[in-house]
């Protein structure tokens, strides 16, 4: 099923990362870390199908999606970059693979925090984010989305890891082996795990060499 729906606002998060604030249809729900597919409402965009990861709560009265601007080519995001408050998408039902399945730890590189979003904004309203830890991976300290809410929310359970900075207030380790036999106390726990494909096809085999349960590594198939 498909929705027209307009744009009521539109945010800076970092220097290539916009919130795109739209309205919520009646009756629409999904689980924190699904994703749908948005096309601009316009005659030579619509068959342009995007995913895209919901970043609001829930039993919010608008729709959140936190959207990473590739103005390199001329795709669906140097689009959005260019639309206005008022321009409408087309909204599709939501799917998607990532839900949470209980305490654990979630890895993401870049974008990939998006669905990592909704699902931490949701345990944090419940009191429930005590047991997680996020490890967050970056080229550049100006490339962490949305870092002091998730520290807000997170503390010490958030370390920020920078790849291309070597000034970085942050770690500079990659996430690899070592770093996950280091930062790991229990690989009995879950593991939620979202960025680049190479990156969750490394990690995921790595969790499992160190004893994670297959069941137990949720990324989105």
């Amino acid at each position: 099923m498909e929705h027209i729906v307009r744009i009521l606002a539109i945010n800076s998060v970092t220097h290539n990362v916009k919130q795109f604030i739209i309205e919520k249809p009646d009756g629409f729900t999904y689980t924190p870390g699904q994703a749908t597919e948005l096309s601009v409402n316009e005659p030579e965009w619509i068959e342009q199908k995007n995913p895209f990861t919901f970043t609001s709560l829930t039993d919010e009265h608008y729709l959140e999606f936190t959207i990473k601007i590739y103005t390199d080519h001329n795709g669906v995001t140097n689009h959005l970059n260019e639309l206005k408050i008022g321009d409408e998408l087309i909204l599709r039902e939501a799917w998607g693979a990532i839900e949470y399945k209980g305490p654990g730890y979630f890895i993401a590189g870049g974008a990939g925090i998006t669905p990592f979003l909704a699902i931490l904004r949701q345990l944090n309203k419940e009191g429930n984010l005590a047991d997680n830890k996020l490890f967050f991976a970056n080229k550049t300290d100006k490339d962490i989305i949305l870092a002091d809410e998730l520290k807000s929310m997170l503390g010490e359970n958030t370390l920020f890891t920078i790849s291309d900075q070597k000034d970085s207030v942050h770690d500079q380790r990659r996430i690899n082996e070592e770093f996950l036999k280091a930062q790991v106390t229990d690989f009995k726990k879950h593991f939620y795990v979202c960025g680049p494909d190479p990156m969750v096809a490394e990690i995921t085999g790595i969790l499992t060499k160190l004893g994670a349960d297959a069941e137990a590594v949720v990324f989105e198939k």
